[in-house]
C-alpha cells in the first residue's frame, strides 16, 4: 500500500473514531429525566420568570410561546393593559401603561416585549395582532435575541448550562477537520492541483462540523431538573381546569400570573395562538395609517400573466406566443397524412413514426416561441426530448397518434392550443400598449414586502392607501433599494401590470420594537 492510499484510509479511519466519540458524547452529555412533583398551585418563593419556565418546560430545548407568556406576565404585573371589548378574543386590545412607560431594571428580555409593546400601542392603544412583526427577517433576529437573553438569564440562575464543556466542545471541532488535512496532503501527493486538494480536505470536516453544530443546545442542571419538576406539578394543576386552555389573554386580570405560566408551559392553547410575536399572517395585517386600526386583507397575483413585467417584456412574450400559435397553424393546415407510416417491429422507419411525426412539430413550434420570447436555455432542449419521447412509443396500426395523423386539416388540440396562445399573445400585446400610457401616483404605508423564486423576479409589495380593508399587492422591480417595511412612500405605478415604476421615500420607517426609540416613534 502507497503512503498516498496509507493516508486515504487514515483519514477515513479518523471519521470513524470521530462518529463513534461524537455519539459517547451526545449520550453521556443528554438531559437527565424530570421527575414531575404532585399537583400544586404554588409558584415557590422565589419563581423564575415565565419565560425561563418556557425554557425548563420545553426541555431545555427553545422558548416556545415565551414572549407570549412574558407580555402576559408584564400584564399581571400591571407594566401593560389587555382589554377584550367583545366576545371575540381576537379583538383584543394592549395598550401601555405608564407604570409600563416608567419601568426600569428589568431583565432584558422583558424590556425587549415592553419595549415592543409600547412602539406598536404608542398612540393609546393597538390590537393585540399588530405585536405580530411584518418582516420574516425581523421577527426572526428579534426571536433569536429574546432566545439569547433568556438562555442567559436561566444559566445566570443555574438552571441551565451549555451542552458540551469547553474542554470536550474545543476538542471535537479542533478533529473534526483533521481527517481532511490528511486527504489534503493525499491529493497533493496524488497529483492533484490545490485547488482540488483543498476541496477534499475541507468537506469532510464541514460535514462533521455541521453535525456537531446540529448537536449544540443547553443542557439542564440538576437544580434545573429539580426546578422543572415543580412547574411540571404546576402544570398538571392548570390542566385539570378545563377551561383553562380557552382562556383570552383579557383573563390575565382574574387569573394573574398564572395565565403567563400556563403559556410558558403550553396549558393555554388560545392566548398563546393569539398572541404571536412571529411574522404574522402574510395575508391579514393590522394597519393604523389613517388614524385608526384596521385589519387589511392581502391577496397576492402569483398566478396573473404580465404581473411585473416591462414593456420590452411584453412585447417578447407577445411575439413569442402569437411565433407559436402561428406555427401551430401553419404546421396542422400543411400536415398531410402520407407524412407518417405505420411501423411494427420487423421495421425501423422511426422518424416516419405517427408521434414523431407530431411531436416534432408541435416541439418545434415551442422551441421557436421560446427562442422569440427570449426565454430559450439549456435546460429548454431536455425538455423538448422528453416532450418527445411519446413518439417513440407509437407504433402499430391503432391509438391515438396514428389516427391524429391520418386526420385531415387541424386536430381539436391544435385549434384550442392556437386559441389559447393567441389571446395570451393579444392580451401581452394590450397589456404593452397600456404600459405607455402615463403613470399613476398612489402614497401610502408599506405592510409586507415578500420574494418570489428567481433573483430577477419582482418582489411583492404590498401598500396600505388608507381607505381599504382589502388590497392587492404590486410588484416592486428586484434591483430597487431603500424601502423597507413600515416606511411610508409615493409610489409611479402602472396598474395593467401592477408595477411599480419608481418609488419616492415619504418617511423611513423606524425600527420596530427598536429601545432607543420606542417612546417617540408613531406606531409604523
Amino acid at each position: 500500500m502507497t503512503l498516498t492510499e496509507q493516508l486515504y484510509w487514515g483519514g477515513a479511519a479518523l471519521i470513524v473514531l470521530w462518529l463513534v466519540a461524537f455519539g459517547f458524547a451526545l449520550v453521556a452529555t443528554r438531559n437527565g429525566e424530570v421527575t414531575p412533583e404532585p399537583a400544586t398551585q404554588e409558584f415557590g418563593d422565589d419563581p423564575e420568570p415565565p419565560a425561563v419556565v418556557s425554557l425548563l418546560g420545553n426541555g431545555w430545548r427553545g422558548v416556545e410561546h415565551a414572549a407570549a407568556a412574558t407580555l402576559l406576565d408584564l400584564a399581571a404585573r400591571g407594566l401593560v393593559e389587555l382589554r377584550q371589548p367583545g366576545d371575540d378574543p381576537a379583538r383584543s386590545t394592549v395598550h401601555a401603561t405608564e407604570a409600563g412607560r416608567a419601568a426600569a431594571g428589568l431583565p432584558p428580555y422583558e424590556q425587549r416585549v415592553l419595549d415592543r409593546v409600547n412602539a406598536r400601542a404608542a398612540d393609546g392603544g393597538a390590537p393585540i395582532g399588530a405585536i405580530a412583526f411584518r418582516d420574516a427577517k425581523r421577527a426572526a433576529a428579534w426571536n433569536s435575541s429574546l432566545r439569547q437573553e433568556i438562555i442567559a438569564e436561566a444559566r445566570q440562575r443555574g438552571l441551565s448550562r451549555f451542552r458540551y464543556s469547553r474542554l470536550l466542545g474545543s476538542a471535537l471541532m479542533f478533529s473534526a477537520f483533521v481527517p481532511g488535512a490528511l486527504f489534503t496532503v493525499a491529493a497533493v501527493m496524488g497529483g492533484h492541483n490545490l485547488r482540488a486538494a483543498f476541496a477534499v480536505g475541507v468537506a469532510p470536516g464541514a460535514a462533521l462540523a455541521f453535525l456537531l453544530g446540529k448537536s449544540l443546545r443547553e443542557r439542564a442542571t440538576l437544580e434545573g431538573l429539580e426546578r422543572a419538576g415543580h412547574w411540571a406539578g404546576l402544570r398538571a394543576w392548570l390542566t385539570a381546569h378545563e377551561d383553562f386552555a380557552r382562556l383570552p389573554p383579557a383573563s390575565v386580570t382574574v387569573w394573574d400570573r398564572y395565565l403567563a405560566y400556563g403559556t410558558a408551559l403550553g396549558v393555554t392553547s388560545l392566548s398563546s395562538r393569539l398572541l404571536g410575536f412571529d411574522s404574522g399572517d402574510r395575508r391579514r395585517v393590522w394597519s393604523s395609517y389613517g388614524g385608526t386600526w384596521r385589519p387589511v386583507r392581502i391577496r397576492y397575483p402569483r398566478l396573473r400573466p404580465g404581473f411585473g413585467a416591462s414593456t420590452k417584456r411584453l412585447l417578447y412574450l407577445a411575439a413569442g406566443l402569437g411565433v407559436f400559435a402561428a406555427c401551430v397553424a401553419v404546421y396542422a393546415v400543411l400536415r398531410q397524412p402520407d407524412w407518417s407510416v405505420v411501423v411494427d417491429a420487423q421495421h425501423g422507419d422511426s422518424l416516419r413514426r405517427p408521434g414523431l411525426v407530431l411531436s416534432i412539430g408541435w416541439v418545434g413550434s415551442a422551441l421557436l416561441g421560446l427562442v422569440v420570447a427570449g426565454t430559450f436555455n439549456r435546460w429548454t432542449l431536455l425538455v423538448a426530448f422528453l416532450a418527445m419521447m411519446p413518439g417513440n412509443f407509437a407504433s402499430g396500426s391503432h391509438g391515438w397518434f396514428v389516427d391524429a395523423a391520418a386526420h385531415e386539416g387541424p386536430l381539436p388540440v391544435e385549434f384550442a392550443a392556437i386559441a389559447v396562445f393567441g389571446a395570451l399573445a393579444a392580451y401581452f400585446l394590450v397589456l404593452a400598449c397600456l404600459e405607455r400610457r402615463e403613470a399613476g401616483t398612489i402614497t401610502g404605508e408599506v405592510l409586507r414586502m415578500e420574494p418570489r423564486k428567481g433573483r430577477e423576479a419582482a418582489r411583492f409589495l404590498v401598500l396600505d392607501e388608507g381607505d381599504t380593508d382589502l388590497t392587492t399587492a404590486w410588484a416592486l422591480p428586484a434591483a430597487s433599494q431603500g424601502i423597507a417595511t413600515g416606511a411610508q412612500v409615493r409610489l409611479r405605478v402602472s396598474p395593467a401590470t401592477r408595477t411599480i415604476r419608481s418609488a419616492e421615500l415619504v418617511r423611513a420607517a423606524m425600527p420596530e420594537g427598536d429601545r432607543a426609540r420606542a417612546l417617540k416613534q408613531d406606531a409604523p
